[in-house]
């Protein structure tokens, strides 16, 4: 974790609810490294897109660090705190809301290169928004310079934003759902895009989803983190966790993915959970959080004890069933 480009150390994230305190994050722990890719996925409200905003700064921790190139970010100040602000970029999910409406293409993209004096003349500005636009595959430029968000289409928008957060060089994005409100067919388009300027700038992503087969196409050759209710429950390579999953929820979420091939998803047996319904947050269940939905269910520890993150096998698993494994195997 020393040497990570972004840490996260024993991060918590509570929100008041109705008088009451929850968890949308709980205890996190992570760290990135400089040109790394990390995917992380879960249902809807397991806190993944809460731990981007506070990796991006936009929200704050309410307790433990999180470390930019080694240093606190709450604790930095002048230019450090800029560098910071300008390392750390963030793609929204929605681009029909992340983009100015009265601002054209050119302007989106012109202000932020003005503002922090990346140009100095109008003619540097236009030169370096045309190859911005070109570096995300929006070609010819000179056909999208004046033109407004309601002119394009939902991938250029988010290409625009994309090449938005660009213009400041920076070293991390997290990228939020950056693909899940563009239509199926240009998503591998988008993502292959993100994958083309993560090698040529080096850049360390964050890809946030509720999709396992997009950050499977993704992440293939970086990491995925599987959040469950604020907490993560497994973190591995992931060609590893895609092959040999080691938690039940896991397990669970790639039995649900289709195969490209008819047959083969036709034969692939689902697991059924014990309950499909979702623990709210208000009222989390009282040991491991998935123990009323697990199907490798064991007994009274799961419901009485937390499970923690433990190295097993290449990977990083909370759950009692793969402790006593690692046990029985040590």
């Amino acid at each position: 974790m020393a040497n990570a480009l972004i840490a996260l150390d024993h991060v918590t994230r509570t929100f008041q609810v109705k008088r009451q305190t929850i968890k949308a994050v709980d205890d996190l722990s992570l760290a990135i490294n400089a040109g790394e890719i990390v995917c992380l996925v879960g249902e809807s409200g397991c806190g993944k897109t809460t731990t981007g905003k506070m990796i991006a700064g936009v929200l704050p921790v309410s307790s433990g660090e999180i470390l930019f190139r080694g240093e606190e970010i709450s604790n930095l100040r002048g230019d450090a705190h800029k560098k910071f602000r300008l390392g750390v970029q963030m793609i929204h999910q929605d681009p029909y809301a992340s983009l100015n409406p009265v601002r054209t293409v050119f302007d989106t993209i012109a202000a932020p290169l003005r503002h922090h004096h990346y140009t100095q003349t109008e003619t540097a500005t236009r030169k370096r928004v045309r190859e911005l636009l070109e570096l995300v595959d929006l070609t010819p430029p000179d056909d999208l310079l004046d033109k407004y968000p309601h002119q394009l289409s939902g991938g250029q928008r988010q290409r625009v934003s994309i090449a938005r957060a660009l213009t400041v060089n920076p070293a991390f994005i997290v990228a939020d759902e950056a693909v899940s409100m563009v239509d199926v067919s240009i998503r591998i388009s988008l993502l292959n895009t993100l994958s083309k300027l993560k090698t040529a700038m080096g850049l360390s992503v964050l890809f946030i989803t509720h999709d396992l087969a997009l950050a499977k196409y993704f992440a293939w050759e970086g990491r995925i983190g599987v959040m469950y209710l604020g907490r993560l429950v497994e973190i591995a390579p992931s060609r590893q966790l895609v092959e040999h999953p080691q938690h039940p929820y896991t397990q669970v979420l790639l039995s649900a993915i289709p195969e490209a091939n008819p047959d083969v998803t036709r034969k692939k047996s689902r697991i059924e959970l014990r309950s499909m319904d979702v623990p709210s947050l208000m009222r989390l269940p009282s040991g491991c959080a998935f123990h009323p939905r697990c199907p490798q269910f064991i007994g009274e520890i799961c419901e009485r004890v937390r499970p923690e993150l433990t190295q097993a096998n290449g990977a990083r698993v909370a759950c009692h069933l793969v402790e006593e494994k690692v046990t029985r195997g040590a």
